[in-house]
C-alpha cells in the first residue's frame, strides 16, 4: 500500500473542511477523487502533501513512512509530486527550464562542482537534458522546449504542469483538475497521456476532476467526498449509481434514473 490515512481532519476556524477520512491506495492504482465544489478535495491533497497541517489525531503514511507532520519538501523527497488546479508554471522560463526546475531534488553534484563547472556537472547536465527532452517528447511538447512558458496555450501549459511534476520522478502522482479549461479534443489527448505515463513509469495516480468523463474512463476506483466526508467509494459503475453521490451532485429535484443518465453521458 503506497498511501493510507486514518481519521484525517482539518478545520479552518469553525469550518470542518475534511472530517475523519480513512483512505487507502494500492501501488499501481489510478484513483479518482470527486465531489461537489467545496467538498474538501483540494484540502485533502494539501494535507497529503504537507501544505496544510492536519488536526491532532490524524495519521498519514506514504509508502509505509508516517508523514503526518512532515514538510512539503520532505514529502516530495519520498516520491510524491502534484499539479495544481490553478496553473503554476514559470512564465519567464522556457519549457525545458520548467522541467529542469521540477527535477532539482535529484541533482547529485554539489555546490563546488557547480561553481567549478567540473566534468561531472557537465555530464550530468547533458544526461538530464536528454531525459527531460524524452519526457517532453512523450507529452507532446518537445517542439516547444525553447519557447517561454508564457507563449504556450492553456492546454500546453496543462501538459507542462504535468511534465514538471513527472520531472520529479514520482512514485505517487497527484493531479488536481488536470483537464480544467481544455477542449474535448484536448481532454481526450490528456487522458491518453496520463494513462501512457502510468504504464511507462509505473505510477500510482490520484486525480481530482470535475469532468466526470476523465475519472469514469481512466480510474479503477473512485472516492467521493461531500462536505469534507467520504460518502462513497468503489468502481465507476458503483459510484455513478450510488444514491448518496447522485444527491450530493444534483440534489433531489430529479429522479435518480434521470440523473444517472446525465452521469453516464
Amino acid at each position: 500500500m503506497i498511501l493510507k490515512t486514518e481519521n484525517l481532519s482539518k478545520h479552518f476556524g469553525g469550518l470542518l473542511a475534511v472530517n475523519n477520512i480513512d483512505f487507502e491506495l494500492e501501488e499501481g492504482e489510478i484513483r479518482g477523487l470527486i465531489g461537489p465544489n467545496g467538498s474538501g478535495k483540494s484540502t485533502f491533497f494539501n494535507l497529503l502533501t504537507g501544505i496544510y497541517r492536519p488536526e491532532e489525531g490524524s495519521r498519514i503514511w506514504i509508502d509505509g513512512i508516517k508523514t503526518t507532520y512532515l514538510e512539503p519538501h520532505q514529502i516530495a523527497a519520498l516520491g510524491v509530486a502534484r499539479t495544481f488546479q490553478l496553473l503554476r508554471v514559470f512564465a519567464e522560463m522556457t519549457v525545458l527550464e520548467n522541467l529542469l526546475v521540477g527535477h532539482h531534488l535529484h541533482v547529485k553534484y554539489g555546490s563546488l562542482s557547480a561553481a567549478l563547472g567540473t566534468r561531472t556537472k557537465r555530464d550530468q547536465e547533458s544526461s538530464l537534458r536528454d531525459e527531460m527532452m524524452e519526457l517532453l517528447s512523450f507529452i507532446g511538447l518537445a517542439d516547444f522546449a525553447e519557447l517561454y512558458a508564457s507563449e504556450l496555450s492553456v492546454g500546453q501549459r496543462r501538459l507542462l504542469s504535468l511534465g514538471r511534476a513527472m520531472a520529479m520522478r514520482p512514485k505517487l502522482l497527484m493531479l488536481d483538475e488536470p483537464a480544467a479549461g481544455l477542449s474535448p479534443v484536448n481532454v481526450d489527448n490528456l487522458l491518453k497521456i496520463i494513462l501512457g505515463l502510468k504504464e511507462r513509469y509505473g505510477l500510482t495516480i490520484i486525480v481530482i476532476e470535475h469532468i466526470l468523463k476523465v475519472v469514469m474512463n481512466t480510474c479503477e476506483r473512485i472516492t467521493v467526498l461531500d462536505h469534507g466526508q467520504k460518502i462513497a467509494e468503489g468502481s465507476p459503475e458503483e459510484v455513478k449509481n450510488d444514491h448518496a453521490v447522485i444527491e450530493a451532485y444534483l440534489g433531489q429535484e430529479m429522479a435518480d434514473e434521470d440523473i444517472r443518465q446525465i452521469l453516464r453521458g
